[in-house]
């Protein structure tokens, strides 16, 4: 029996670049965003309409630095002297004329003391707001003889789910990093009618060879939309090496560009007719079994917007 329960078709309403932007940052968080408003005019100035920072771009990557770093978002717009990385990525996306997925910054809770996030802020081409995406699944791994790892140790989940509206495209789903590893949260989205799944993230030299490229094929592969990884760039001299290797994948799964791990910039243009074409000729929408197993994306699903339906 086919599923009558079809996701909505995932509407790019017309051809859009995303771009990638692979960067290392340091300890200055001033010049950390100097140098990501840079890269972001670059990518807008190729031709960008979507531009994507990589997780933790305002800071070192890891739990000694989260409260260092935090800052405090709401309520919204916060202070400049409050949150200068939230008016820092404003104004990138404002003079960018792009989309903007400001990557991720270390949140502090205004109401719980010693409580912080891991938040990715997403701007429209006005610099205004569209959506906060909080990391709901916490980076707590122990690999023996090569990597322990507990973000939990400082930060608090999110709770929803985030699908964005992006006007000028149609919608993308945001989450970070350690998100990918769940495919809940891609399914819901992808039957949101998202179009590409964005994650920020910062694998480490442990598994980032492990999985980073089949997450992001494996995303892509089950829900048939265009996924983009977005990783700091490697910096050995640093307290945490990542992966890098950002990567923008088709709904065939097929890795179209790649970075290595040095700063880069890695974009590729995304058309609608490309997950129309894999969607035709492989139709998983559409043979579903919802009689056999649930839909994910039904029931109490809670969004970072309201009223999606």
């Amino acid at each position: 029996m086919a599923s009558s329960l079809a996701s909505p078709s995932p509407v790019l309403k017309k051809p859009v670049k995303l771009a990638c932007i692979q960067l290392a940052a340091g300890s200055d968080k001033q010049a950390n965003l100097e140098h990501a408003r840079s890269k972001v005019l670059e990518a807008a100035q190729a031709g960008a309409g979507i531009i994507v920072l990589p997780e933790c771009f305002n800071s070192p990557y890891g739990c000694d630095f989260f409260p260092r770093y935090a800052e405090t978002l709401l309520p919204s717009p916060p202070p400049r002297d409050q949150s200068p990385s939230f008016h820092a990525l404003s104004a990138m996306a404002a003079e960018a004329g792009a989309y903007l997925v400001g990557g991720s910054i270390p949140e502090r809770d205004p109401q719980v003391p010693d409580r912080y996030y891991n938040t990715s802020l997403t701007f429209d081409r006005r610099g205004r707001l569209l959506a906060t995406h909080r990391k709901v699944h916490l980076f707590d791994i122990d690999i023996p003889g090569k990597i322990t790892f507990r973000e939990s140790d400082v930060l608090s989940p999110g709770n929803k789910v985030t699908v964005v509206d992006l006007p000028d495209y149609g919608r993308i789903g945001v989450a970070i990093c350690y998100d990918v590893r769940f495919p809940e949260l891609a399914a819901i989205a992808a039957r949101k009618g998202c179009f590409a799944l964005v994650y920020p993230g910062a694998f480490n030299l442990t598994t980032g060879p492990m999985h980073w490229k089949l997450l992001a094929q494996g995303r892509a592969v089950d829900n048939q939309v265009y996924v983009a990884l977005c990783s700091p760039a490697r910096d050995v001299s640093g307290p945490y090496h990542a992966w890098g290797h950002s990567m923008i994948v088709d709904p065939l799964a097929e890795v179209v560009v790649e970075a290595e791990e040095k700063e880069a910039i890695v974009s590729w243009g995304l058309d609608n007719g490309k997950i129309e074409e894999v969607r035709r000729n492989i139709p998983l929408t559409t043979q579903r079994r919802f009689d056999v197993y649930p839909d994910v994306s039904q029931g109490d699903v809670k969004f970072t917007e309201e009223g999606l339906p």
